[in-house]
């Protein structure tokens, strides 16, 4: 595939389908609709020729359904879905959706899971080598408190591609920046993970400025550098707090006056890590 523009973390849903425990009185804006037909004018306006899909629901029928948009959305280069990884039937059910060459990769919802080590589990152990084995990846959905057990995961599977997604949460809106920093720099060290300059704006919440999202721009730029980080915009998510295109145009200022890979950071790297193919 030659270097394209890509929004590596973007999500779609429908309401109606009762998929989305999550979307609680806090979520109320963007309790709605949000499908292909929504994101692609903006896509066309900002020149970005196609998205990975992130699922937003922990079930399967969710992540069919995802599979199912693909097959008729020309801009879905890759799906990231969801399996019950507990399942006796897990690798097989894994085995299954991988022959639909559009999943690239799965994502359990660490971040609302009981128990921070939960990736942890021996039982887990035969579904992260089907991952590798399958040449899928891992988007890891955490918050700075499970970075120590992401460490631990990496060094059992140092052949299972992992990104952490939104830069791990960190707690920008509380201007926490430590131990996120000495734990993400520790993880940045195994080569196999890469990490998605995505979500912080959501992390520091609505009225964010550059002053407060630089320290932590920087250190993940610092941690990952260009070849190990992917641009994405976390739509719709991110319209709690902003708008797509301001997001894609701060991170395309950030990266001209750094003079980082644009290539890399807006591309080149989510086909590297999701082995996208023409």
């Amino acid at each position: 595939m030659k270097n394209l523009r890509i929004d590596s973390h973007q999500h779609f849903w429908k309401v109606s389908r009762g998929d989305y425990d999550w979307m609680t009185l806090e979520f109320e804006l963007i309790n709605h609709d949000f499908l292909p037909d929504d994101l692609q004018p903006i896509l066309n306006e900002l020149n970005i020729d196609g998205t990975i899909v992130v699922q937003a629901a922990p079930t399967l029928a969710e992540t069919k359904y995802i599979l199912s948009l693909a097959e008729k959305t020309p801009f879905i280069f890759g799906v990231v879905g969801w399996i019950d990884m507990l399942a006796r039937d897990a690798v097989a059910m894994l085995e299954e959706l991988s022959t639909n060459n559009i999943l690239r990769g799965i994502r359990p919802m660490l971040q609302d899971i009981v128990g921070d080590d939960w990736v942890l589990q021996d039982v887990l152990i035969p579904v992260f080598q089907s991952l590798i084995d399958l040449q899928l990846t891992f988007d890891a959905l955490i918050f700075p408190r499970h970075l120590k057990h992401i460490i631990r995961l990496v060094e059992r599977f140092p052949d299972l591609k992992i990104v952490i997604d939104h830069g791990a949460k960190p707690l920008i809106a509380k201007n926490h920046f430590e131990p996120w920093a000495k734990e993400l720099a520790l993880l940045a060290e195994h080569k196999n993970v890469f990490c998605k300059l995505s979500g912080l704006v959501t992390a520091a919440g609505e009225g964010w400025t550059k002053k407060q999202m630089l320290p932590y721009m920087d250190h993940i730029i610092q941690c990952f550098g260009s070849d190990r980080i992917m641009w994405g915009s976390d739509w719709p998510v991110l319209t709690l707090v902003s708008h797509y295109q301001d997001w894609y145009r701060f991170c395309g200022d950030y990266v001209a006056e750094n003079k980082l890979d644009a290539t890399a950071i807006f591309g080149r790297t989510a086909q590297k890590f999701y082995n996208l193919v023409s």
